[in-house]
């Protein structure tokens, strides 16, 4: 699938207009979906920001082009929302007056680890083989249902929704990226990076670190799909409510989203 035919599928607003049901959550959990953004540098990528990744051999049988285009699908999609990250923090320092001094060594980091995982994602798709999709224009008001960067509270309302999507659609990607053990290690470095800039963002607007039931979080209600089947307490047959009330045993796990989720989240972002 190239950029084209993706860019094709963020325009598809279905999502909107239907909600998706548990089954297929789970369903598409297996089928994966988007987000991958690589971590922290200084804790050891920084060779794989430097140089190839080579991508692991598998053997060749029928399957071999399948996997490979999978991966290579998933690697698409995440460069598409890590450019959009990427983008959202360099506009917000950049732009004076709106972050307060307290906040932007956060934001300067966290921003940092964006432009690596852009930086990573690029280099993944070459070593496949893959030309990196180019970045799409975004439109950061959403068609003028947000200001982000003259209103530092919507800043950080945004800034909470992308991570928190991040981190549920990661995991939605997870069984696309197992073809190849040197990504997979990558996305999973990943994911708990991005989990770690989720529950920071979360915690300067007052709110807990992990998503309860509702999530509330005093979001508004533009935001209702990032945190849409978060209030499951059924995990593999298991019903965490009756062991531990729903409120604990809901936020004590995370729920997956998938691909055509957060593609539809994403689109509302992209001009």
């Amino acid at each position: 699938m190239n950029i084209l035919k993706i860019l094709d599928k963020l325009s598809d607003d279905k999502f909107f207009t239907a909600e998706a049901t548990r089954l297929n959550t789970l369903n598409n959990m297996a089928g994966f979906g988007k987000k991958a953004a690589v971590a922290a540098i200084p804790l050891g990528l920084g060779a794989l920001m430097t140089s190839p990744v080579k991508a692991e051999t598998i053997t060749a049988d029928a399957s071999t082009s399948a996997f490979k285009s999978a991966l290579t699908d998933a690697l698409q999609l995440a460069l598409i929302l890590e450019y959009l990250e990427d983008e959202y923090y360099r506009i917000g320092l950049g732009t004076s007056g709106l972050i307060p001094n307290a906040d932007r060594t956060v934001f300067m980091q966290i921003s940092k680890h964006e432009t690596a995982h852009v930086a990573f994602l690029k280099s993944a798709l070459t070593s496949l083989g893959e030309s990196p999709g180019a970045k799409p224009t975004f439109d950061f008001t959403a068609k003028g249902n947000f200001s982000p960067f003259s209103d530092y509270n919507q800043f950080l309302i945004l800034s909470q929704a992308f991570e928190d999507t991040g981190v549920r659609a990661y995991k939605g990607q997870a069984g696309n990226v197992m073809s190849n053990k040197n990504i997979l290690q990558a996305a999973l470095q990943i994911h708990s990076v991005e989990a770690r800039h989720a529950s920071q963002v979360r915690r300067m607007r007052g709110n807990k670190g992990w998503i309860e039931l509702a999530d509330g979080g005093n979001m508004p209600s533009a935001t209702n799909t990032v945190y849409a089947g978060e209030q499951n307490t059924n995990q593999a047959g298991y019903n965490t409510a009756n062991a531990f009330e729903a409120e604990a045993g809901s936020a004590a796990y995370d729920e997956v989203m998938s691909g055509s989720d957060a593609q539809a989240i994403a689109s509302l972002f992209i001009a």
